[in-house]
């Protein structure tokens, strides 16, 4: 019996990612721990942020303008945090978002006036969503992929996704009770109650600094891709293919540059140049899954789970515990499912996972607001909750396969801010249509949306090659004749065709007996082959 239990255990252990984490090091659990502490955090946050506005005496019109200005906000803060990253150091960027999470917390927990809570929001990190907007995601998804190999990044990446879930769950029942707690008490108001989940939010926030401040330098970018990545090659080209009358042109643009008062047009090329140092190829493909992330996420701003609690809120009137308790049931769904992510990867690809966990969550976001009776409201949200993260970790390992690892931190912070940005405008739009006594119709909208994506997700990439700017190194064999192999391989057909067109039948027969001669090479989980005439001539006069 113990046997078999400690078999199991070793089983869940290699299966579901956990070895991959303990390989991949201690970094690896604080990114994962601190990240758990911020989504706690989000978790009091996405439960009773547009609750609390309603709770002021602030209109919907104002609610869903507070909502889209934060998200403007995280745009603007998180892409130039996250392009600047491994310049100025990741874990000082990370440091940075810390102490504006605590600033904005403490805010939050001192003031009501409206434009006061604005500007901390836009400024500060608050999430509107539930979900991690800010600039630490992406960077800290950079530091994961850096620090990980391509047999063990979908693992860590999965379990940066399943335990943020947990503390979304934690922080939303917790909310829930301890505001039903406070408001049973005298000389308690519903809006002092709200005051002291921000306060917890400021608490949380000083966790996270912590356990980023325990980071080692393994987590910054190497100094040999720092250098790479600011020199770009079209710039090298262009410097060292200059005329001088090209070069006096291009001073004098940079002098006018320089001058230039306008800064949103500096602020234009400055983005412009961090986007040119992403390679063409990545671009190509980046440029597709941006824009089907662009509609996905505009999905998600109609209808982040701030809003859908006010939804269920305002059609059902539920306790406040009796919310936070679905909330925290839908956030450990999530979790659960999650955990789930990484062997389903492994098993019909990242693409796949993507799409068949995420269609059924749409299609639940679509039929939303139908339900006549709260627990199938309830179930609705269940499963919309319980599916809707399975994509996240696939797509971040989708990301940094197809990327170079130099790219990853630009392209990963423009990711989440192409997200923030089309979801920016999802609040305005469904606070227009909650004033005006049509707030389902932003749930509809919202699940078609949504499998729009998924479609559109599977038609682009399901085939798409993995990995080929992988470093491949340290798997490949040390033996001079197993390095020539790519090569041969490589020169294959163009000696086939030179052998066909001598004519010669030296050649053909050459050919045919080359062709039953098979080389197999460990080479991963691969097994590579060479026909290569040139080889078996080598062989023979050998």
């Amino acid at each position: 019996m113990f046997e078999r239990i400690k078999g199991s255990l070793k089983w869940f252990y290699h299966e579901f990612g956990l070895a991959a984490i303990h390989e991949t090091g201690s970094d690896a659990y604080l990114i994962i721990l601190a990240r758990t502490c911020r989504m706690f955090a989000y978790g009091t946050n996405a439960l009773i942020l547009a609750i609390f506005f309603s709770a002021l005496k602030i209109s919907d019109h104002q609610i869903g303008l507070f909502m889209t200005l934060t998200l403007a906000g995280d745009v603007i803060l998180g892409t130039f945090l996250t392009l600047v990253a491994d310049r100025v150091g990741r874990r000082k960027v990370l440091i940075g978002g810390s102490v504006l999470m605590i600033l904005s917390g403490v805010v939050f927990a001192l003031f009501e006036n409206f434009w006061i809570l604005l500007l901390a929001a836009i400024v500060g990190v608050i999430s509107i969503t539930g979900g991690d907007f800010g600039p630490f995601r992406s960077i800290e998804e950079s530091m994961l992929s850096e620090i990980t190999t391509p047999s063990t990044r979908a693992d860590v990446l999965s379990w940066h996704v399943t335990t943020a879930l947990f503390g979304s769950s934690l922080g939303s029942e917790l909310s829930g009770r301890i505001l039903r707690f406070l408001q049973s008490r005298d000389g308690w108001s519903e809006v002092d109650s709200y005051h002291t989940l921000f306060w917890i939010y400021a608490v949380m926030g000083s966790v996270n600094l912590g356990l980023v401040l325990l980071l080692t330098d393994s987590c910054e970018l190497p100094q040999s891709k720092r250098a790479y990545e600011q020199i770009p090659q079209d710039e090298s080209i262009r410097d060292t293919n200059t005329s001088p009358e090209s070069a006096a042109e291009l001073a004098e643009d940079d002098s006018t540059s320089a001058s230039s008062r306008n800064w949103a047009i500096r602020s234009l090329k400055w983005f412009s140049s961090r986007l040119g140092e992403i390679s063409p190829p990545t671009r190509s493909v980046m440029y597709k899954l941006w824009f089907l992330l662009a509609v996905d996420s505009l999905a998600d701003g109609m209808v982040p789970y701030s809003l859908t609690n006010y939804f269920m809120d305002q059609k059902f009137h539920p306790a406040k515990s009796t919310l936070g308790d679905i909330t925290a049931a839908s956030y450990f769904l999530g979790a659960i499912s999650a955990s789930f992510t990484s062997p389903l990867a492994r098993k019909i690809g990242l693409i796949n996972t993507m799409v068949f966990t995420h269609a059924p969550s749409s299609a639940a976001v679509l039929l939303f607001p139908f339900p006549p009776y709260l627990w199938m409201t309830a179930g609705m949200l269940l499963v919309r909750a319980g599916l809707n993260n399975m994509d996240q970790a696939p797509r971040a390992a989708f990301i940094a396969a197809v990327v170079k690892p130099e790219e990853r931190t630009a392209v990963m912070g423009i990711t989440s801010a192409v997200r923030a940005l089309a979801a920016t405008t999802g609040p305005s739009v469904t606070g227009f249509l909650a004033a005006n006594k049509q707030f389902w119709i932003a749930f509809v909208a919202a699940g078609c949306f949504r499998l729009s994506y998924d479609f559109g997700l599977y038609a682009m990439f399901v085939n798409m090659k993995l990995h080929e700017h992988e470093n491949k190194q340290a798997d490949m064999p040390s033996e001079p004749d197993a390095r020539r192999i790519p090569d041969e391989e490589m020169e294959l057909e163009s000696l086939a065709d030179t052998d066909t067109d001598s004519g010669s039948e030296d050649s053909r027969t050459e050919k045919s007996e080359a062709r039953g001669v098979n080389l197999e090479v460990s080479y991963g989980n691969q097994r590579l082959r060479s026909r290569s005439p040139r080889r078996r001539t080598s062989e023979m006069d050998s």
